[in-house]
C-alpha cells in the first residue's frame, strides 16, 4: 500500500504542475486575444497562475477536512523557495546580483506578508477574519502594482512580476516597447485551458487522498508531508528555471520570482482556504516551520538590501534547509 500511494502522490503532483502550465498557457493567450495588456496578463494570469498547484491543493485539503495541510503547504513552499531554490541558484551562478533596488516595494512587502503570517498563526489556528485580512492585503498589493507601475513599456517591471516560468512566456516580453498585436485564438487554446483545470482538480483530489493515506501508513502528521514533499514538489518547476537562469547569469529572473511567489503563498494560499473553514496549524509546523520561515525571510531580506547573494550564502541557505528537514523528521 505504501508503494501504491507513493505512486499516486507523485502522479497527482505531476498532474497538478502540468495542469497549471496548460491553464496558464491557455488563459494567457486568451487574455491577450481579448485585449488585456501584456503587463496585466503578467501580473494576473501568469503571476497568480504559477502558484495554482499550492492554492488548489490547499483548497482541496480544506474541503476534505485536512486543514493542517494549508499552513504547512504555504510555509513549506516559502522555506523551499528561499533556502533551496535561491541557495542552489547562488551555488550554480556563483553569485546572484540584482541591478534594481528592492527596498522600495519588494522587500517591505515580503517582510509585511511574513509578519502577518507570524501574527495569524500565533494561536495555532487561522480564522475567517484573519483570512479576510490576508486577502485584503493581497488585493491592495495587486491594485498598487497595477496602478503605480513605472511604465508599461518597461520590460524590467514585467520581468520582476512574472514568476519562474516566465522564460516560457517570452512572447509577452517581446511585445514590450512596440505595437502589440493580439494573437489569434484556436480551439487548442481552449482545450489546453480545459485540460489545465481538469489536471489541477483531479490532481489535487488524489494528492490529498494520497497524503492522508501516506501519513497514516508512515505514522507521520499530514502537515509534515505537506511542508516537505508537497512544498518541494510544487516548487520543482521554479527550482529548475531559477537554476537555469543562474547558469546564464540572469539573476533578476532567478531571484525576482521568489518575491511574488512567497507573498502569494502567505496571503492567498492561506487566506482563501481560510474563508471556508478555520485552519489548524500542526505542532511541529508551528515549532519548527514557522521560525524557519521567519529566519529564511530575514536572511533573504538582508541579502536583498545588498542586492547580491554570494556562493557561500547559497551553501549556507541549502545547509539550513537540510537542517530544517532533519529537525522535522528528528534525524538528530
Amino acid at each position: 500500500m505504501l508503494a501504491l500511494w507513493g505512486v499516486v502522490f507523485v502522479v497527482a503532483l505531476v498532474a497538478m504542475v502540468k495542469g497549471a502550465d496548460w491553464l496558464i498557457a491557455g488563459a494567457e493567450k486568451i487574455g491577450l486575444a481579448l485585449g488585456l495588456s501584456p503587463f496585466i496578463v503578467g501580473v494576473t494570469i501568469v503571476g497568480i497562475g504559477t502558484s495554482f498547484p499550492e492554492l488548489v491543493s490547499s483548497l482541496a485539503a480544506t474541503f476534505q477536512g485536512v486543514t493542517d495541510v494549508v499552513a504547512a503547504n504555504a510555509i513549506g513552499s516559502n522555506i523551499a523557495n528561499i533556502l533551496l531554490i535561491i541557495g542552489i541558484a547562488a551555488i550554480i551562478g556563483r553569485r546572484l546580483v540584482v541591478s534594481k533596488s528592492l527596498i522600495d516595494l519588494d522587500l517591505p512587502l515580503l517582510a509585511i506578508s511574513t509578519v502577518l503570517i507570524l501574527g495569524v498563526v500565533w494561536d495555532r489556528q487561522i480564522t475567517f477574519g484573519e483570512s479576510l485580512l490576508l486577502l485584503v492585503t493581497y488585493g491592495v498589493y495587486l491594485l498598487y502594482t497595477i496602478l503605480h507601475r513605472d511604465d508599461e513599456e518597461h520590460p524590467g517591471i514585467l520581468a520582476e512580476i512574472l514568476p519562474s516560468r516566465q522564460d516560457r512566456r517570452g512572447h509577452i516580453l517581446a511585445h514590450q516597447g512596440k505595437k502589440f498585436i493580439r494573437p489569434k485564438l484556436t480551439a487548442m487554446d481552449f482545450v489546453m485551458l480545459a485540460l489545465g483545470i481538469l489536471g489541477l482538480a483531479v490532481g489535487a483530489k488524489y494528492l490529498i487522498d494520497s497524503l492522508v493515506n501516506l501519513s497514516a501508513i508512515l505514522n507521520v502528521a499530514t502537515g509534515i508531508i505537506a511542508i516537505t514533499a508537497v512544498a518541494v514538489g510544487t516548487s520543482l518547476p521554479e527550482l529548475l528555471v531559477s537554476a537555469k537562469a543562474a547558469l546564464h547569469k540572469k539573476s533578476e529572473m532567478a531571484i525576482g520570482n521568489i518575491f511574488g511567489s512567497n507573498v502569494f503563498n502567505s496571503l492567498v494560499v492561506i487566506g482563501l482556504p481560510g474563508m471556508f473553514r478555520t485552519l489548524s496549524v500542526d505542532g511541529q509546523i508551528f515549532a519548527i516551520g514557522v521560525p524557519t520561515m521567519a529566519l529564511a525571510t530575514l536572511l533573504f531580506v538582508i541579502s536583498g538590501i545588498s542586492r547580491r547573494i554570494h556562493i557561500w550564502e547559497g551553501v549556507f541557505y541549502v545547509a539550513l534547509y537540510v537542517l530544517f528537514i532533519a529537525k522535522l523528521f528528528s534525524w538528530f
